[in-house]
């Protein structure tokens, strides 16, 4: 965390999360499409001119124009009223903004949740789903879990966009050793979030998978952590479905743990315990990571955020490295290949949806892998690239496309049936894009 505190300090100290810098795009603009390789939102000025291909831009709205007044985006999430409305919770540090997404694709703004009253603002916020709820952490002391229901959104006039409160508004969890997290999961089918990466490490819990229940918002309370592993920067919990007969029906996380992936059964909270503790070639930071099909868990996609930073393994070029895993049994998993990006940066967050995985990687944008044929060829060779969009025009002109550092994109939300994509940015604010027709 240092290495990125410093970095983002000095852009701080520049001006560059300034958002209100940044001009929002006019309601008067339908769509930019990608035409020719670049979105051309402002005629000529290359800070408005985003390399792509095969997405459109629909929307972008700076931080500022979301109600945030330090900006510096983080983690998003979304949600789909029972009537087929889509909302997208957009992390910032000093709270989550909240936007209806129109059938147009542009961001209507509603409202925001503020960071918890005994908490200072923080870059770090990431948010998760549960049923109509969305689940935030933080790395600010003080700040604890906040579980707000989207449902709220529903009525509310666009015209009088509402900041909502953490007295009547959420539900709260207080049981963090420090009311830190670093990341946040949730297991809608089981009934639980759990708080990853919630200092000190040399607490009860080593900073592993704190689990809370979700059965009575109203009284939130933990029934256990792993902490068996220490830090755990990142997790998915999921009922086990998968060709590893002796966990079907079980509850199982899998871990991203700085320097392996980890599986847990977490079935017993109170007693969880390590299937599986696995390294790789070049691991420096690894990260986080997804199933392919979470009905059939057999394979999932890793990405590891240092590896390209640190020169280290596959990542040593700079370009970022999805690491390919075959989990047929939990208790023995493989590294059986990799894809590796065109264009050079850092790889940060990542979430399959059917037969594609959306990559959040920094400064080098969204961008979108076939991954089905991975059943058939695990070593990654028939991987490829169908679309991307590259957010932060700032680094196109450097050596291999883009620069190692942590700028540009956190975070997207790729689960809408419309198709449109939300990406949440930390220096400017968020984007709605969607596949080129």
């Amino acid at each position: 965390m240092s290495t990125k505190m410093a970095y983002w300090d000095s852009r701080r100290e520049q001006g560059l999360f300034d958002s209100t810098q940044y001009k929002s795009m006019s309601a008067d603009v339908d769509v930019v499409p990608c035409s020719n390789g670049i979105a051309e939102l402002v005629a000529g000025d290359p800070l408005y001119t985003f390399k792509c291909s095969g997405l459109d831009l629909y929307d972008f709205k700076s931080h500022a124009d979301l109600g945030s007044n330090g900006g510096e985006g983080a983690g998003s999430w979304g949600w789909t009223s029972p009537d087929g409305r889509e909302f997208v919770a957009i992390a910032q540090s000093d709270g989550a903004a909240f936007a209806e997404i129109s059938p147009e694709g542009k961001l209507i703004y509603l409202g925001r949740l503020p960071q918890y009253p005994d908490a200072e603002p923080s870059l770090w916020r990431e948010i998760k789903g549960y049923k109509s709820y969305i689940v935030i952490g933080s790395e600010a002391y003080f700040h604890g879990i906040q579980v707000f229901d989207m449902a709220k959104l529903l009525d509310v006039d666009p015209a009088s966009p509402v900041t909502f409160n953490n007295e009547d508004d959420i539900s709260h969890f207080n049981g963090l050793p420090a009311g830190r997290s670093h990341t946040v999961q949730t297991n809608e089918e089981a009934g639980y979030a759990v708080a990853s990466g919630a200092q000190p490490r040399n607490s009860t819990c080593q900073s592993g998978l704190i689990f809370i229940d979700l059965s009575d918002l109203s009284n939130l309370t933990s029934p256990g952590c792993a902490a068996a592993d220490g830090y755990v920067h990142d997790a998915q919990c999921l009922i086990y479905r998968g060709p590893d007969s002796k966990y079907v029906g079980e509850d199982i996380c899998y871990g991203y743990n700085e320097d392996t992936l980890t599986i847990y059964n977490v079935t017993d909270k109170a007693q969880p315990s390590i299937i599986s503790r696995t390294s790789y070639e070049g691991a420096s930071y690894t990260h986080q990571g997804w199933v392919l099909d979470e009905q059939w868990q057999q394979y999932l996609v890793l990405d590891d955020e240092y590896d390209e930073y640190d020169h280290a393994g596959l990542g040593a070029p700079g370009y970022p490295i999805t690491y390919i895993w075959d989990i047929s049994s939990l208790e023995a998993p493989k590294q059986t290949g990799y894809y590796r990006a065109s264009r050079k940066g850092i790889d940060h967050n990542q979430f399959v949806n059917g037969d594609y995985v959306y990559q959040s990687n920094y400064g080098g944008g969204l961008h979108i892998l076939d991954i089905s044929s991975i059943p058939s060829d695990p070593t990654g060779q028939s991987v490829s690239e169908v679309a991307y969009f590259d957010i932060y025009p700032e680094d196109d002109d450097e050596e291999g496309g883009g620069q190692v550092e942590f700028q540009g994109t956190w975070s997207h939300y790729p689960y809408f049936k419309s198709g449109f994509i939300m990406i949440n940015t930390i220096e400017r604010g968020a984007y709605v894009v969607k596949l080129s027709s």
